[in-house]
């Protein structure tokens, strides 16, 4: 079996942009389950930009697989952050290049003025925090996309009360 091209579905590579919350739910939905390295990202305080590639769950064509029983499919993507004035995290050890993460959600928290904290949530108590002066994310496709290699959609257990 070889891998998918965006050809074979007539899709084109996802290239968005996030200016407010709404726009970042989109996003956010998208990243779910995308995995990525912490080798694999670059803070660029000169720039005020933060980046990461992300292998990317393609929750967007998940209906199609299932229509034609063919595998899942992940596709390299890049998620950049301008505006970062500042980066933190929680359970994240950036030395440690080799230290692979699982996105779970995008949350904003608004300060006063435009900007606030923009936080990458990750799976196992896990975030990156990102200083902002405004919401400014792109979602860039910039591989083709290749077949999964777990066979089934990434899953969550739903919690009925969480305490």
């Amino acid at each position: 079996m070889t891998d998918a091209s965006f050809a074979d579905g007539s899709e084109n590579p996802l290239r968005l942009r996030a200016e407010n919350r709404d726009d970042l739910a989109v996003i956010s939905a998208l990243i779910q389950d995308s995995v990525g390295q912490n080798g694999e990202t670059s803070w660029q305080p000169k720039k005020h930009r933060f980046a990461l590639l992300l292998n990317r769950f393609r929750w967007e064509d998940k209906a199609t697989a299932n229509k034609q029983g063919r595998p899942f499919e992940r596709v390299q993507s890049t998620l950049v952050i301008d505006g970062t004035l500042k980066v933190g995290g929680d359970g994240v050890d950036p030395a440690d290049k080799e230290q692979v993460f699982s996105v779970l959600s995008l949350a904003f928290a608004p300060s006063e003025d435009s900007g606030g904290v923009l936080s990458l949530i990750l799976s196992g108590d896990g975030a990156i925090h990102l200083d902002v002066e405004c919401i400014d994310v792109t979602l860039t496709d910039v591989s083709r996309p290749y077949i999964a290699r777990a066979k089934h959609e990434p899953h969550h257990p739903i919690i009925e009360n969480p305490e």
